[in-house]
């Protein structure tokens, strides 16, 4: 799916965390999402990228591509993530890449890299999510 599709498929487009945090969408498919983060105004009180930013991130990438892959007929919800944090990022962008681990019936699992503009790795993270039948939620 093209990622201008993607985003105007959704009620609330990229979400306003997405947008506060000026993540931005780059490629999207059940296969591999990425996106960017810019550093910058995602800090802790170091000046060093939050991990909780990072987090936000891994979250989004593979909940995207498990909600591609559950699509049409389920939704992806998050049930578990963690992140392991490697070398800090104080300056520029960052980029998210989600590759899936398993793309199940009911469950998909995504390993997201986060890696700084040398490409060294910043954050290393595993979602997965259930997916469920979208009139379940309500959708």
């Amino acid at each position: 799916m093209d990622v201008e599709d993607y985003i105007a498929a959704m009620p609330q487009g990229m979400g306003t965390l997405n947008e506060k945090m000026g993540i931005e969408l780059v490629e999207a498919s059940a296969e591999k999402v990425v996106a960017t983060m810019p550093v910058e105004g995602n800090q802790q009180p170091y000046g060093l990228l939050h991990g909780g930013a990072s987090v936000v991130l891994a979250e989004t990438l593979g909940s995207i591509g498990a909600a591609l892959h559950a699509h049409p007929d389920r939704a992806a919800v998050g049930v578990d993530i963690n992140a392991t944090h490697h070398r800090a990022a104080t300056s520029g962008t960052v980029t998210g890449t989600a590759t899936p681990i398993h793309l199940g019936r009911t469950s998909a699992s995504f390993e997201i890299a986060i890696t700084d503009e040398r490409g060294k790795r910043v954050c290393t993270s595993r979602l997965t999510c259930a997916l469920v039948p979208k009139e379940q939620l309500g959708l």
